[in-house]
């Protein structure tokens, strides 16, 4: 055992190596079928000897299982975006503020490309792979470490002087893969990654590890950390520290001792940035010395001691050759404009958006039209303007139907899109169902978006109601679906059929009926049939329904395909009638309150049922008519509201005190 030990450990070593010397390096030393060879060695081990294997083995990078969803995290400090510099004048100004600040003290700029990716903060304990958040709202991030253990150049093991240290990146898709990426999903008849952007994201955000393995995405390093704070007192320094870890990082940066210097940087990379394997949108510049970026400090939003100098946009002239309507998930009609393809910035161009038709008639756009289109490196690329009227102008119409699915098109007033109604509508379906199963909804376990992707790709649910009807046969062909996931699936589906009016016609996704206007609803109406039968009085005459809910509500009934839908769910079984309770003169009877933060020990519902036990109401903002606002950890801008309003804020203890007063 001791020889076979020692055998999985040198396999392992030697495997981190040529990961290294490949992923990182780009320096291979053996091929593809010598580092399988040692790779299949390694695991024949590892399954012969369960306790040979380690955490940080190359063999565990694709292990992990598919999930529902993915766990928030909140950053060790910060991830704050950056100030932009469009031109020269503004990244001069930028020094000047930096010299000002400085008082005269000399100073240097590190410059380093802007990559076009996701950032994610990757930790380590004792020099091994912990965990990894992307960057989120900077504040709180989404935990993706089985994702990010699949990419090669994330090591899972680094030789590090801090027991815990925390690098910063970016992820990205490198052109060669997201070219093969969109070639397979041609083939799959899937829609394609409008740019390596998207796809990195996205790639890094599906719940299938294996999926993200196959992506072949690349991190790259720019910052080090420990304890929350810069481990190493310049930058410059950092960045040679990560690289003798063995983590990449990218090789384009200079030390400036000056402005000038930047500008230059800045000017042979915007000449040269197609000849690099990834996409760039610019250049980073951050003061060197981290004593002077901790003088400069913050504002609320951005660090003082960095800037990101933005390339402008890509843009060619084309002629736009017809336009056709694509259906979002919300049920969003958007105009696409075909044009002749153009290379804008190195990349093919033959489809821009037109967003909206309000967006068409300030172009003054129509079909024969030459036009000016630009690609930036993180947007789909769009019309900008029109350059000359074609000699035969086409006009085009936003249709009245629904392209998809042929139901009714409706557009709110003050509202640029126009929307499909139909809930059952195919562009919309997934995002549909996962709503009605969504926890604060129908609370349909194991419902998620693999699962989803799966029901209806195979036809198995062509109408949210069609849950109702699934058998355990037909999940059982499912991918990655044993007879147990599938027999608790469906216990969990007919256990829904027990939730109460209100979660049902919360879980029909009409546009503002969220879970407290569904319950107001069903309190005032009493039964499903009576909210399809409402006038639009009838409805504005429930507590807070006004004359945008009310039409809404009125829209969605007169789809025919909606109404059809209710019916598939009555024959479901599911609750269409509601006896509301009429709670007695409880403590908190004739107030109301607004919950904000976390809570101690209360959860967001738990709170809420407390409240409305005791005879009190919860509104979702703050108002002049709040009577107290209760806040929790982490508490945001309702807190800071509350107190421009005067109005009085509690916290768990104290509403359980009011909620008890009673008794």
């Amino acid at each position: 055992m001791k020889d076979m030990a020692r055998e999985a450990e040198k396999l392992r070593a030697e495997l981190r190596r040529h990961e290294h010397l490949y992923y990182v390096l780009d320096r291979p030393e053996i091929s593809d079928a010598e580092y399988d060879g040692l790779m299949r060695r390694l695991r024949e081990l590892e399954e012969a000897h369960p306790e040979l294997a380690t955490p940080d083995s190359p063999t565990q990078r694709v292990g992990g299982k598919p999930r529902e969803g993915f766990v928030k995290v909140r950053h060790s400090a910060p991830m704050l975006s950056l100030d932009n510099a469009l031109n020269e004048g503004e990244l001069r100004d930028f020094d000047r503020r930096v010299r000002e600040l400085l008082a005269g003290a000399a100073y240097a700029y590190v410059a380093e490309l802007k990559l076009d990716g996701l950032s994610m903060a990757v930790q380590y304990a004792e020099g091994r792979f912990r965990q990894a958040v992307t960057r989120g709202d900077g504040e709180v991030g989404e935990d993706v470490t089985e994702n990010a253990r699949t990419i090669r150049s994330v090591p899972l093991r680094v030789d590090s002087r801090w027991p815990n240290l925390e690098v910063r990146g970016e992820t990205v898709m490198n052109r060669r893969a997201f070219e093969r990426l969109n070639a397979e999903r041609d083939e799959q008849e899937l829609s394609r990654f409008a740019n390596p952007r998207n796809a990195a994201a996205g790639s890094l955000r599906v719940l299938e590890p294996k999926i993200t393995a196959s992506r072949r995405l690349d991190y790259y390093t720019y910052f080090l950390l420990t304890g929350g704070r810069f481990a190493l007192p310049s930058h410059w320094a950092s960045l040679d520290e990560l690289a003798r870890m063995g983590f990449k990082v990218n090789p384009h940066r200079k030390l400036c001792a000056s402005v000038d210097e930047v500008l230059e940087f800045c000017a042979h990379w915007e000449a040269h940035r197609e000849d690099l394997p990834y996409e760039i949108d610019g250049v980073v510049v951050k003061v060197d010395a981290v004593e002077q970026q901790e003088s400069l400090g913050f504002t609320a939003k951005a660090p003082r001691w960095a800037i990101a100098y933005k390339y402008p946009a890509r843009q060619e002239r084309t002629t736009v050759i017809g336009i056709e309507v694509q259906v979002g998930r919300t049920g969003a009609l958007t105009p696409v404009a075909h044009l002749e393809p153009v290379a804008v910035g190195g990349v093919t161009v033959s489809r821009a958006t037109l967003h909206n038709e309000d967006e068409i008639a300030r172009l003054d756009l129509k079909i024969g039209d030459e036009v000016l289109v630009e690609r930036s490196g993180d947007v789909i690329p769009k019309v900008v303007r029109v350059w000359a009227q074609g000699t035969r102008r086409t006009p085009f119409t936003m249709p009245a139907r629904c392209p998809v699915c042929g139901g009714r098109v409706v557009r709110e007033e003050g509202e640029s899109a126009r929307r499909c109604v139909n809930v059952d509508c195919p562009a919309r379906l997934k995002e549909s169902i996962l709503h009605f199963a969504s926890r604060g909804v129908m609370n349909i376990d194991g419902v998620g978006e693999a699962l989803v992707d799966q029901l209806v790709d195979r036809g198995l649910v062509k109408s949210v109601a069609d849950l109702y009807q699934l058998t355990a046969d037909e999940l059982l062909t499912l991918g990655r679906m044993g007879a147990k996931s599938a027999s608790n699936l469906l216990v969990n589906i007919a256990r829904s059929k027990m939730n109460p009016l209100p979660r049902v016609i919360a879980a029909l996704g009409i546009r503002f009926v969220g879970e407290r206007t569904a319950k107001l609803l069903a309190e005032a109406l009493g039964s499903m049939d009576a909210l399809e039968a409402a006038s639009a009085e009838e409805l504005e005459s429930v507590q807070e329904v006004g004359p945008k809910v009310a039409e809404s509500i009125r829209q969605f009934f007169r789809e025919p395909r909606n109404r059809e839908l209710v019916e598939k769910l009555r024959a479901a079984s599911l609750d269409f009638t509601y006896e509301a309770d009429h709670p007695g003169s409880g403590p908190l009877q004739g107030l109301t309150f607004v919950l904000t933060g976390t809570l101690p020990t209360l959860s967001r519902e738990a709170a809420k049922a407390l409240i409305e036990s005791a005879g009190g109401k919860v509104a979702g903002s703050v108002s002049k008519k709040t009577s107290y606002v209760v806040a929790g950890e982490d508490a945001g801008a309702k807190l800071e509201k509350a107190r421009e309003l005067g109005v009085t804020v509690v916290d768990e203890q104290e509403l359980r005190r009011l909620a008890a007063a009673g008794e």
